[in-house]
């Protein structure tokens, strides 16, 4: 049986480490896949350094359109990056009816209505797994794994360098800035880190999969973002003495009023499991009507991790390629008939509870008339601690709240921060307990 020929765009980190594991692994890939696998062609700017990555059998060239129009390439796996040059190479791969294999989440996250549509139409497959979570096979497990569920919501830490940030922070008493150099000293965060520390990365991830967990178009441009540079380690600090740890997650839930789909820190339990994933590592928690929470946990990232989803992807193309495009998985779990295009709600409709730093005069009647505010929109305390006075005569109040609406706890912040009594802007973090 003649092999499937795979042409490989952009042979950097990611790409490498696909070649490394085609070749490694080729006996076991084609044992499961039924079939040879070989990468036939690859394309990337370094001609020289793709070659000596990829070996002399495979044809290497600088022009990625050379492979999305050869006549032998079966599949196109894309490494690019981006959602220029890369869009433009996918939609031409699928005009040529070849299928596609991508580990691009902006380009999904911004333009996958149409690339899906258009590969729909040709009747081949775009498959994503590295998109989302590194080696984590999360993309399978909510679009097959848990199809027999009403998924309720998904929680995930997705941005593995949010997530050493905010680890090194918690464990050394750090400021952000100095962990964030230390993150680009290791290589962990770019030159310029906006893409990873403002939540740019985790939003992209949490579109794709609140998209296949409820059936919903991608709408990116809809995802609340708030990223983790103006957290201090003071505020971690105290959310450890509470019993929380501050961890950026992505959230996206079902409610009756429409989908959240929001990525902010976060202060969670640190008797959950997910709040204890440290460093670099990922998690996601979905929570199904029928099974209840499940964890998936694993590298977020690097070479081989991400190789291991995109050869995956791979496999799975091979195995259906003879198959009637109307009898596969859909690439968005549900059909595309049967999509909806659901309300995302604004950020201040959600409802979550809170962690509230109020620098205020330490004098009597103050903590009085915070908390006579905060009544007068409805929200419920849990918690009040008071860290000691400094020299100046000003203390911090730290509030935890019950669960309530965010546009009712901005109206209590404006209030506070009108106060005579009270010193600067009130630090605010939203609280979920991700109990299932």
């Amino acid at each position: 049986m003649k092999p499937i020929n795979i042409g490989v765009m952009g042979v950097g980190t990611v790409g490498g480490g696909t070649a490394q594991v085609l070749r490694n692994n080729a006996e076991e890939i084609s044992r499961r896949a039924g079939r040879a696998i070989r990468l036939f062609m690859a394309a990337n700017r370094d001609v020289e350094r793709a070659r000596e990555v990829c070996g002399d059998d495979v044809t290497v060239v600088d022009d990625a359109f050379a492979i999305v129009n050869h006549p032998e390439v079966d599949i196109v796996v894309e490494l690019i990056g981006g959602d220029t040059i890369a869009k433009e190479l996918v939609l031409k791969a699928i005009e040529n009816g070849k299928h596609v294999v991508t580990a691009n989440k902006k380009l999904l996250a911004v333009h996958g209505n149409e690339i899906f549509a258009r590969a729909q139409e040709k009747g081949v497959m775009v498959a994503f797994e590295a998109a989302v979570a590194g080696g984590i096979p999360i993309i399978k497990a909510l679009r097959e794994g848990l199809s027999a569920n009403h998924i309720e919501w998904i929680a995930g830490i997705i941005n593995g360098t949010s997530n050493f940030i905010l680890t090194e922070m918690r464990e050394k008493g750090s400021n952000f800035a100095d962990v964030l150099a230390e993150a680009q000293r290791l290589g962990y965060a770019e030159a310029d880190p906006t893409f990873d520390v403002e939540g740019h990365d985790a939003g992209h991830k949490l579109t794709i999969m609140a998209s296949i967990a409820f059936g919903i178009p991608m709408q990116f441009d809809k995802c609340y973002l708030e990223g983790i540079s103006q957290l201090t380690a003071k505020d971690i600090k105290y959310a450890e003495e509470l019993g929380y740890r501050v961890k950026l997650i992505g959230l996206t839930r079902r409610t009756d009023a429409g989908i959240e789909l929001r990525v902010h820190p976060t202060l969670i339990p640190e008797k959950r499991l997910i709040a204890n994933v440290n460093g670099v590592m990922n998690a996601v928690l979905a929570k199904g009507d029928a099974v209840g929470p499940t964890l998936y946990y694993g590298a977020g990232a690097g070479a081989l991790p991400t190789a291991s989803a995109v050869v995956a992807d791979i496999v799975d193309v091979t195995r259906l390629l003879t198959s009637d495009p109307e009898h596969r998985v859909p690439h968005l779990a549900f059909q595309p008939d049967q999509l909806k295009d659901l309300r995302i709600l604004p950020i201040d409709e959600i409802y979550s509870s809170y962690y509230l730093r109020i620098g205020a005069v330490d004098r009597a009647g103050v903590l009085a008339n915070i908390t006579s505010l905060l009544a007068e929109q409805g929200i419920s305390i849990e918690a009040v601690i008071q860290k000691g006075s400094v020299s100046d005569g000003s203390a911090e109040v730290v509030i935890l709240t019950h669960l309530v609406q965010e546009k009712a706890v901005n109206a209590a912040i404006a209030a506070i921060e009108a106060l005579d009594s009270v010193d600067g802007k009130v630090v605010r973090l939203r609280m979920e307990e991700l109990n299932g």
